[in-house]
């Protein structure tokens, strides 16, 4: 591979920064599919006839191959030379992208999320890594920033974007509006970034590693993802996935630590400061993603919303989250890592505490609140959470823990999702059943068939409304078991030594 100098200085000015533009463009890109679905999951579930919980595997299926691709990005790049991956992998993103928004079936759309997530995968830390050949030392930690908020204002552009084009056009174009983008950033990196090509060498692949990662998380995810439709272990099915899971990811862990290239170097879970700090990240963001997916769907189908404002209102918490970023980056030089963490957390689990007082009567400025003042703790968290595991790593192995980060993080969002609409749907059954229990309907029938109404009309409106009350109070206890996990993970991460964090903030995905 060429020495850093002799790659930056192979950029002038004026292309250095047309290529930092394409490499955030792009990275950006890869981010916004993360959320902009989460708001059309209604629009795409009526027009493919698929329930709401069938809808979220859009959402699941390409967190999971993403999360797969993640740990190959490193021998893929020493493989084929990190421009060539980056291009191929935009290509297939915007091919995929094209796929999807043809797709006529939920099976068509699925395996083509999948495909979406295996090259969007390698996007993200390659987009990193050539941004760092690309600027010079000086200028990195400038540059990075801008990538890191390319990270930040994606999800927040996300679900307003859908909801504004799911409203307005079709569901269809949340995918399509990728391939120009695509198109564009591929032939501008082939015009721009080749001067950045890495030398390519072959390195062995650890094939069985990956066969059994692809193995345990695929069982894993498919019980997650049916197992709300077949009374989890009361069915065999699901019963055999979960115990083929559990053998594929014991024969995984005990593979990956003995083998000599490993595709996931679950060495550097000895370092404690890693350990805990990707324990506690996988807990928040596995809570936080779980209100990303679960409050646009509680706006559009129990409080009537449309997608563009039940976007506009999720995305509130990404807008405040870009406003404190520059100001949690200024804090890690001055204190505590720890107490950054954990302070963010807190405020995290707070704000979860006051979407438990929800009901179906709460207005829009209430609903919106909680979102926007939990973005400002999320730079508080991510930020020195990242650069303190990281910095607990010897250099050398840096790459494998930054993607063992993010696999650990993705798959916390694609387990989480499945989990969270469990609760809420267990909790509307308990919910329904305890209001029905003490419902006296005689008072609210004799007065509405003063206005009026029939008998049948009379008892299908009291079951709305009961229908809507149970919602309401399953959303309730949903927040409330995050906020018990926000706590939680802000207690773990008392359990890190005083992480040392040389250099400043590290950029993430």
């Amino acid at each position: 591979m060429a020495a850093g100098g002799e790659v930056y200085d192979r950029f002038p000015p004026g292309r250095r920064r047309l290529a930092g533009m394409v490499l955030a463009l792009s990275n950006f890109m890869v981010v916004l599919d993360l959320t902009i679905a989460n708001v059309s999951i209604p629009h795409i579930a009526g027009n493919l006839g698929i329930s709401l919980d069938q809808g979220t595997w859009v959402i699941t299926s390409y967190a999971v191959a993403e999360a797969i691709c993640v740990p190959l990005t490193g021998w893929l790049a020493q493989r084929f030379g990190v421009v060539k991956m980056f291009m191929g992998a935009m290509i297939g993103f915007g091919a995929f992208s094209l796929l999807c928004g043809s797709s006529l079936s939920l099976g068509m759309l699925v395996v083509c999320r999948i495909g979406q997530g295996l090259c969007g995968g390698p996007i993200m830390p390659m987009s990193q890594t050539l941004m760092s050949r690309v600027v010079p030392p000086e200028g990195r930690g400038r540059a990075m920033g801008v990538w890191a908020m390319t990270t930040t204002a994606a999800p927040a552009i996300g679900p307003i974007l859908g909801g504004y084009i799911s409203d307005n056009w079709s569901w269809h174009w949340i995918f399509l509006i990728n391939v120009p983008i695509a198109a564009g950033c591929t032939a501008a990196a082939f015009a721009l970034l080749r001067p950045a090509e890495t030398l390519t060498r072959k390195v062995p692949i650890d094939k069985v590693g990956l066969a059994l990662l692809v193995f345990w998380i695929g069982c894993l995810q498919v019980m997650l993802d049916i197992g709300r439709d077949r009374d989890w272990f009361g069915d065999a099915m699901i019963l055999v996935l979960a115990l083929l899971a559990g053998i594929g990811f014991t024969a995984f862990i005990i593979w990956e630590l003995t083998d000599d290239h490993p595709v996931v170097d679950l060495r550097v879970f000895r370092y404690p400061a890693f350990s805990f700090g990707v324990a506690t990240m996988a807990l928040v963001f596995g809570a936080f993603f779980s209100s990303v997916v679960l409050v646009p769907q509680f706006l559009q189908t129990s409080l009537g919303y449309s997608a563009a404002k039940a976007g506009f209102i999720t995305a509130l918490s990404a807008v405040s989250s870009v406003m404190a970023a520059p100001f949690a980056a200024r804090f890690m030089s001055r204190m505590d890592a720890r107490i950054l963490i954990s302070a963010g957390v807190v405020w995290l689990g707070l704000m979860a505490l006051m979407r438990a007082g929800w009901t179906s009567g709460t207005d829009s400025f209430h609903l919106a609140l909680p979102l926007a003042l939990q973005g400002f703790a999320m730079p508080f968290m991510l930020i020195p959470i990242t650069s303190a595991s990281l910095a607990a790593v010897q250099p050398q192995e840096t790459a494998s823990a930054a993607g063992l980060q993010n696999f650990v993080r993705t798959m916390a969002v694609a387990i989480s999702t499945s989990v969270v609409l469990t609760i809420w749907a267990d909790s509307q059954r308990v919910a329904r059943s305890e209001i029905v229990s003490k419902l006296q309907p005689d008072g609210a029938m004799a007065q509405l068939s003063r206005l009026g109404m029939g008998a049948d009309q009379s008892r299908q409106i009291l079951s709305n409304i009961v229908e809507q009350e149970a919602v309401a109070l399953a959303v309730d206890h949903a927040f409330l078991l995050t906020a018990l996990l926000m706590f939680g993970a802000a207690t773990l991460v008392w359990l890190m030594p005083r992480p040392k964090i040389p250099g400043g903030p590290v950029a993430t995905h």
